[in-house]
């Protein structure tokens, strides 16, 4: 690693912690018609859309 060889510690470990996180899931719940979702993700069915990668939650009413 490069950051090793030039002898800075630091950004050698920020660089080793550093995760790739899949955004299809946000992608796919920020678009509110399916068809639309399941084309961008390149799915044949939407029902793989549906199953995978919708990701949403009931909304509840507050408390008093």
């Amino acid at each position: 690693m490069k950051a090793v060889s030039e002898r800075k510690p630091e950004l050698a470990d920020r660089i080793a912690q550093f995760q790739f996180r899949d955004t299809r899931p946000k992608a796919a719940a920020e678009i509110t018609d399916l068809a639309d979702a399941s084309l961008l993700l390149g799915h044949s069915k939407e029902g793989i859309t549906e199953r995978v990668y919708r990701r949403t939650k009931a909304i509840g009413k507050p408390s008093e």
